[in-house]
């Protein structure tokens, strides 16, 4: 029988209703107790981390959960993260950086209603996670949520109240979890040999900006003076305006001449960017050699950058590294 740990962090999953709405006061272990029929599967234990809304996770506490891990890496043969859905998918992509080529499975879980209403998915999710977890083909970080087990670096919310509130972008997912049983679509586990690597490094300093009609590039210009990268969210397959002030290229240049790092992603959520495909893009991603996104969600590219500029500001090392694949987070390169 599998031994998992639970780790506790707040979210909806554990909220109860008071005076001001929603708030996580459920400990890890009084979780685990909605969920009596997983004893038939795992020996599940339970320690509490954290306990907060995931409205005010931080890059901070994804090391505090990383170390958790760390520390009872040996000891379990899996892990389930009870976390809120707002901010999960950033979660599972920055443990996807700091956990690297993990054999036992990191599966992060949460809920649109809290787990001690009557009509809620968090018990079926938290189930479902301990069913996934305690599978001998799961291995690595991932979201497990509607019955379904989604890439860490792959997944993101795109719906605020419904039960189905995550989605696999560019991917497909890694499984199913129907009635107790695990169905694997990417059953992949012999092929990832690497040497388990824990990082406890990440640079918060990266910025995202979005792109709208008539936007000016002041804001690049603030931007470059307090952060270490910059995220542009562009139109479509990507590009920047080319408006007859030439701000937008004006800013960029400040970006690369001070060191600092630019990448360029799309609003668009499926499909990923190209910027090769209109002028606009062209031009000034080959005069810059800016980065670019392509097929990795918003929330890996962000994590990405932050687990990178940790360990490295070189403009070379950075681009080596941003273009590396780590658990399915960017297969599609110009």
């Amino acid at each position: 029988m599998k031994k998992i740990l639970m780790l506790g962090t707040g979210g909806t999953i554990a909220c109860k209703r008071g005076d001001s709405g929603l708030k996580p006061l459920l400990t890890s272990t009084e979780l685990l107790s909605y969920v009596p029929d997983a004893k038939h599967f795992c020996q599940a234990d339970s320690i509490q981390i954290l306990n907060i809304d995931s409205t005010n996770m931080q890059p901070k506490h994804w090391l505090i959960i990383a170390k958790a891990i760390e520390s009872h890496y040996d000891d379990y043969d899996g892990f389930v993260i009870c976390h809120g859905t707002d901010t999960m998918a950033y979660t599972a992509a920055a443990l996807s950086y700091l956990i690297q080529n993990s054999q036992k499975p990191i599966v992060i879980t949460g809920a649109q209603k809290p787990i001690d209403m009557e009509n809620t998915d968090a018990r079926t999710n938290l189930f479902d996670s301990l069913c996934f977890a305690s599978d001998d083909r799961a291995h690595g970080v991932t979201i497990v949520f509607d019955g379904k087990a989604i890439a860490g670096t792959r997944g993101k919310k795109v719906r605020t109240k419904s039960y189905n509130a995550f989605s696999s972008i560019n991917f497909p997912y890694i499984a199913t979890i129907q009635d107790g049983h695990v169905i694997f679509y990417l059953d992949d586990k012999k092929t990832y040999s690497g040497e388990l690597q824990i990082y406890q490094d990440l640079n918060p300093n990266v910025a995202l900006m979005k792109l709208i009609p008539s936007m000016g590039a002041n804001a690049l210009d603030y931007m470059a003076e307090h952060y270490d990268a910059v995220i542009i969210e562009s139109f479509g397959v990507g590009g920047l305006p080319s408006y007859d002030s030439g701000d937008f290229y004006n800013a960029i240049e400040k970006w690369i001449s001070l060191g600092k790092t630019v990448v360029m992603t799309t609003q668009v959520t499926n499909e990923g960017s190209n910027m090769s495909v209109y002028e606009v893009g062209h031009s000034i991603k080959k005069e810059f050699g800016l980065l670019e996104a392509y097929d990795m969600t918003l929330e890996a590219t962000v994590t990405k950058l932050m687990w990178i500029l940790g360990h490295t500001q070189d403009q070379e090392t950075i681009r080596e590294m941003f273009y590396h694949t780590v658990n399915r987070d960017i297969l599609w390169k110009a």
